[in-house]
């Protein structure tokens, strides 16, 4: 039997489901490989910034917009997600982003403050996306149609695989 969902409720379940993918899945692959690469080319980076740049950042760009046209959609204000894109909105003009070919010889301090504003978005992104599957799913939809058991299994599965590797490869 399919579900039957609302206009309302097709937007929001496709936002969910791009920014998970963006921020659980290829936001991390954006730190590992680059990691990895990093061990044997000095080519690490732009596998960083390509796959941050051009793979995540339109899934979270098409996530927000899917997010907006719901809210529209329902009239709902309110914005739950608003640590989220303060941390993204700091990360995309701070002044200590790792550049290909460094003008003068590298600093740790910026590499750490921006290994850690990365970190600190991937964990509000985890909080988010627990936020959205057992709370605002609910709110928005009046528990119509209630997230399957699979989806939050996926949810702690992906932070458990994949957020404590991320943090363990800025450690060293």
């Amino acid at each position: 039997m399919a579900l039957s969902f609302s206009e309302h409720e097709e937007r929001a379940r496709a936002h969910g489901i791009l920014a998970s993918v963006a921020f659980l899945i290829i936001v991390p692959l954006g730190v590992l490989i680059p990691r990895y690469l990093r061990t044997f080319s000095n080519r690490w980076w732009w596998a960083h910034w390509l796959i941050n740049l051009l793979v995540a950042a339109p899934l979270i760009f098409a996530g927000w917009a899917m997010a907006k046209s719901a809210n529209n959609i329902s009239q709902l204000s309110e914005n739950h997600h608003s640590p989220v894109y303060c941390a993204i909105s700091v990360w995309r003009g701070h002044p200590f982003r790792s550049h290909p070919v460094p003008l003068h010889p590298p600093s740790a301090t910026p590499n750490y403050l921006h290994a850690g504003l990365g970190l600190l978005i991937l964990a509000l992104a985890g909080y988010q996306t627990h936020d959205g599957l057992y709370h605002q799913w609910e709110y928005a939809t009046d528990n119509v149609h209630p997230v399957k058991r699979s989806l939050k299994n996926a949810w702690l599965a992906l932070l458990l695989v994949i957020e404590p590797e991320t943090k363990l490869s800025h450690a060293d």
